[in-house]
């Protein structure tokens, strides 16, 4: 459990350069589980969608239906002509 909080100005920002927004998380509590259910994660491959100093990200197809155009923000890449 915890409290998230979105700082426009937010440092972390400055690592994912079309980022819109950094969202931190204060954790107050924390429930552990049996780790015989916890599955062991790791990273197979960074999402092509992750923001990345080097290359454009790619607009996600779901930004592009009509039940996703009215809450975008006006700047999202997604309300730009495909």
């Amino acid at each position: 459990m915890g409290v998230a909080s979105i700082d426009p100005k937010d440092p972390l920002g400055d690592q994912y350069p079309e980022a819109q927004l950094v969202v931190r998380v204060n954790v107050s509590e924390v429930f552990g589980n049996c780790p015989r259910y916890v599955h062991k994660m790791q990273l197979v491959e960074r999402s092509r969608f992750v923001p990345h100093a080097d290359c454009q990200t790619p607009v996600p197809d779901w930004k592009r239906d009509d039940w996703a155009s009215d809450v975008l923000p006006p700047n999202d890449p997604a309300r730009a002509p495909s």
